[in-house]
């Protein structure tokens, strides 16, 4: 009988029951914000985290959801950038002392020009125009939102309104503000087409960004301002740099700081996160592609080892300084992209990134045997990362197993071959994975 094989391989972050530990011991106290996070993209990891699942009032952080909904929609083919819309009454639900690009009932205006309007004058008529366009009433596209949050995983997030206007039951955390932002550059990567505009003009009104980093630092491309009374000055902040490795691509850092107390402050301390992360941790290939992990024996079928092998690289982050040494941001110096603390004396103490990293992974077998017919995906495998015998991250190995079945004769010859057979070794085994 003819075998018929067909898997493919995905690697996913484990449930978020097991806790990964942050890379980066960063002091609270010297972080000039309520609630903050760094998250890499690449990997899932939290390099470092303060009161990052606090409810606050996320302020027009909350239009990153406006146009990840809108960006899908346009993705699908449900609405295109050139569309042109005419502004209905829903504009006067804005009212003056609000950001807003100043749309009249009758006006027309393209999707492209709200997309813009929203992200970088964060115009709040822009973002209930777009509501009223994707889902034909503001508190319909209010229950996408909450559905989008939900599964994007954003547990601490509650919306009431499109642009992020402060109500009782309208919240989100840094974490959840982070976990959008990977959403949108890995999603809807379009959208840094719009959060990287320096300036904006739109019916002779001109409004420069907000993110003055857009100027300061050529690697930044978003994400979103935001301010409130209730929230203070918040920033979702991105930046792409090279690795300064061959072959290498660049990696990204997502940094949410929320509740700080100026918009020149929000600048500032998000800036250092970024920089902090970026010089003292790093990517790194915990699993390469094409990498055999087992062979697990197959019965009853003409197949006798299904192979359980890698087809994509999986990335972690791993952190390039000890974990017992508690970080200062306020001893970060922006011109030598190091810790340096004065010791007096003219003496200073430069703390430098670690070359190697003590990391390695486990392989542990969650299936001992496979049993045709099979036609389901399937965890095979789970690995866990560990560095200086810290869990940082984990992953499962699934496969979508495809095996028929042998016929008869075939399935007493495997029966009588497999008297002499092995089995697969279901102990953990570990590898060394730091350079």
């Amino acid at each position: 009988m003819k075998r018929v094989i067909y898997f493919i391989l995905a690697l996913a972050a484990l449930c978020s029951t097991i806790t990964h530990a942050a890379l980066l011991n960063i002091k609270p106290e010297t972080v000039e914000a309520e609630a903050w996070t760094i998250l890499d993209p690449q990997s899932g990891q939290v390099i470092a985290e303060h009161n990052s699942h606090l409810q606050r009032a996320p302020a027009s952080l909350t239009k990153m959801m406006v146009a990840y909904i809108t960006l899908k929609e346009i993705q699908a083919g449900h609405l295109r950038k050139d569309e042109v819309l005419t502004a209905t009454p829903v504009v006067k639900l804005v009212q003056w002392d609000e950001s807003q690009m100043y749309l009249k009932e009758g006006d027309q205006i393209t999707i492209d020009h709200l997309l813009a309007g929203l992200v970088v004058m964060s115009a709040n008529d822009a973002a209930v125009t777009l509501a009223e366009r994707i889902s034909g009433s503001v508190p319909k596209f209010v229950e996408r939102m909450n559905k989008e949050a939900k599964a994007l995983g954003m547990n601490d997030s509650h919306f009431e309104n499109p642009p992020g206007v402060t109500m009782p039951e309208h919240y989100s955390s840094a974490a959840d503000l982070a976990r959008l932002g990977a959403a949108l550059v890995k999603e809807v990567p379009d959208y840094l087409t719009y959060s990287k505009q320096q300036s904006f003009s739109y019916n002779g009104r001109f409004h420069r960004a907000t993110n003055i980093l857009l100027k300061q630092d050529p690697s930044v491309d978003g994400l979103k301002t935001g301010f409130t009374r209730a929230a203070g000055y918040n920033l979702a902040l991105t930046a792409s740099r090279p690795t300064g490795r061959y072959n290498d691509p660049d990696r990204r850092l997502i940094v949410v700081v929320l509740g700080t107390k100026s918009g020149l402050k929000r600048a500032e301390v998000a800036h250092k996160l970024m920089n902090l992360a970026y010089v003292y941790t790093r990517n790194e290939v915990a699993v390469k592609d094409k990498t055999l992990l087992a062979e697990v024996p197959v019965i009853k079928s003409t197949l006798k080892m299904f192979k359980v092998e890698t087809k994509a690289p999986q990335i972690i982050s791993t952190a390039l300084v000890d974990p017992a040494v508690q970080l200062d941001l306020a001893n970060f110096d922006p011109l030598r992209q190091r810790i340096a603390q004065d010791l007096g004396n003219g003496q200073i103490q430069v703390l430098e990134p670690l070359q190697q990293t003590n990391t390695n992974l486990e392989v542990k077998m969650n299936e001992k045997l496979l049993t045709a017919p099979l036609s389901q995906v399937m965890k095979l495998a789970t690995i866990e990362v560990y560095q200086n015998n810290q869990l940082i991250n984990s992953f499962d190995i699934e496969d979508d197993v495809q095996i028929e079945e042998a016929g008869i004769f075939q399935r007493f010859f495997h029966w009588l071959s497999s008297l002499f057979g092995g089995s697969v070794n279901s102990e953990i085994k570990t590898y060394p994975i730091g350079k």
